[in-house]
């Protein structure tokens, strides 16, 4: 502490001279100057940091949102298309089923036709067949015919004889035989 003599009075309020302002003055500026030197080479950077990573984060976050938007409409299409694909499937297996039918019919209609062209065929067999039988007899009857001849001419018979004697056989036997 300062004592006072008594012929120094209390001049200065707490040691304030000129010399202590201007000192003060000077270095407040200093500082300040200093501040705004340091902002600029020091918190300038770091602003500009913080701000390329807000946009970064803000860029990032908007294609999150546009990406999670196109996913949920992804999402939306893909289950209208599992909903359309059971409608699909019921469609094509009807469409098999109506497809299985009709090979079905048609294939029954050519069973169908095969089965009367081999009846139609059984039965020209069978025509033939029977045309071949009645050749057969009526050669058995010429034969046998032409054996009675024979008999007749060695039992030396006149031809009017010989004539109805054919004519007899003829009838006996019957006009359907030889139609046959």
């Amino acid at each position: 502490m300062i004592l006072l003599t008594e012929g120094e009075s209390m001049s200065r309020l707490f040691d304030l001279d000129w010399q202590l302002l201007a000192d003060s003055t000077l270095m407040i500026i200093a500082i300040f100057v200093l501040f705004l030197i340091m902002s600029y080479f020091l918190f300038n950077p770091a602003r500009k940091m913080l701000n390329g990573r807000r946009e970064k984060i803000q860029k990032e976050l908007s294609t999150a949102k546009t990406a999670m938007e196109n996913a949920q409409g992804l999402k939306k299409e893909y289950e209208d298309k599992l909903k359309n694909a059971d409608k699909e499937a019921e469609n094509i297996l009807s469409e098999a089923r109506r497809k299985a039918l009709a090979n079905e019919n048609q294939i029954v209609a050519q069973a169908k036709e095969e089965a009367a062209r081999i009846l139609e065929r059984a039965h020209v067999e069978a025509e033939l067949e029977k045309q071949k039988m009645s050749d057969d007899i009526k050669r058995e009857i010429i034969f046998v015919a032409s054996l009675m001849a024979g008999k007749v001419v060695a039992a030396s018979v006149d031809t009017s004889l010989q004539n109805q004697l054919i004519d007899e056989t003829i009838k006996e036997m019957g006009d359907k035989t030889w139609l046959n």
